[in-house]
């Protein structure tokens, strides 16, 4: 009798942890995959409880990230040749200070970039918006949440200098963030400056941080997405730490933070910017969550930027 019944709990418990397999792996290829079509995106809060359930079961719906903006001034469409044909938006400036390469964040593209970019011309900075492979005018709809995007930020980098001499500062937004620290923890690039908005410290703890703000335990499904995430796309998602990557980076960084970031914790941001090994500035803007800084706190942003940069680029 007790053996049959330790059987039979011994097929319960493998079955349990096929069936969190297969759910984990799903959404690891949802998360990292984006849908071609006109595909609505499943929010993250106000689900019902049968919303929830299909969630669960089926996956979330993650269209793939369109360009809904373009410039508000004459610019080039152009090709970075990567580990694709990346599409690109090339936006020159007469008498340039330097160029500023804009890398956007996971589920966006670089039509979310524009203002930012016009941010930056003002201050006499030429602009190359880029789409990561898997959104915008890029084609694939793969996304590495920054690990094989850093191979896109550096030969997008390289195409720059080669455009246009002078100073290179790199600006990038989460997923772009953690592209730009990854790619920057092996080779410099040449750049005299980057600015990183609100980038994850480990890879483990961003997902974490996910379950969190559900309400959900992140034991077992988040480490059983950081596997299939990985493995699904090739690389080591235990090993994707912005945080590690900050110890090998000397170049001047300004790192902004929201201090209502839900995604991004206050004690990941400070363990990034206590690893940081060169010239660092940190500014916190009070209220803010994981968002476009520029569009609540423009004056502050311009402010800390356009500081930043007069320091380590000149006027």
């Amino acid at each position: 009798m007790r053996r049959r019944l330790l059987r039979r709990t011994g097929i319960a418990l493998l079955l349990l942890f096929v069936l969190l397999n297969l759910v984990a792996a799903m959404h690891a290829w949802r998360f990292t995959h984006f849908q071609e079509g006109a595909v609505a995106k499943t929010p993250e809060r106000g689900l019902s409880f049968t919303q929830k359930l299909g969630v669960l079961f089926l996956g979330a719906h993650n269209p793939r990230p369109r360009n809904m903006a373009v410039p508000d001034t004459a610019f080039q469409r152009v090709q970075i040749l990567s580990d694709a044909a990346l599409e690109a938006w090339w936006v020159p400036v007469a008498r340039p200070r330097g160029s500023v390469l804009l890398c956007h964040g996971y589920g966006g593209s670089k039509g979310g970039m524009t203002d930012k970019a016009a941010a930056f011309r003002a201050m006499g900075f030429s602009t190359l918006l880029l789409d990561f492979r898997g959104a915008g005018g890029s084609p694939g709809n793969q996304c590495t949440i920054g690990w094989s995007e850093a191979v896109e930020v550096r030969d997008a980098a390289r195409w720059m200098r080669r455009q246009q001499p002078g100073p290179i500062v790199l600006f990038g937004t989460s997923m772009g963030a953690a592209a730009i620290m990854r790619a920057l923890a092996t080779d410099s690039l040449g750049a005299a400056a980057i600015i990183v908005e609100c980038p994850f410290g480990t890879m483990t703890q961003t997902v974490k941080n996910r379950f969190r703000t559900q309400g959900v335990p992140a034991f077992p499904m988040a480490y059983l997405l950081l596997f299939w995430g990985g493995a699904e796309n090739g690389f080591n998602a235990f090993a994707h730490n912005p945080e590690d990557y900050a110890a090998h980076i000397r170049t001047p960084t300004l790192l902004l933070w929201g201090d209502k970031d839900e995604k991004v914790t206050r004690e990941e941001t400070e363990a990034i910017f206590g690893r940081l090994a060169g010239p660092k500035e940190l500014h916190t803007f009070p209220g803010a969550g994981h968002e476009n800084y520029l569009r609540r706190y423009a004056p502050e942003w311009k402010q800390y930027t356009g500081q930043f940069l007069e320091r380590y680029i000149g006027q």
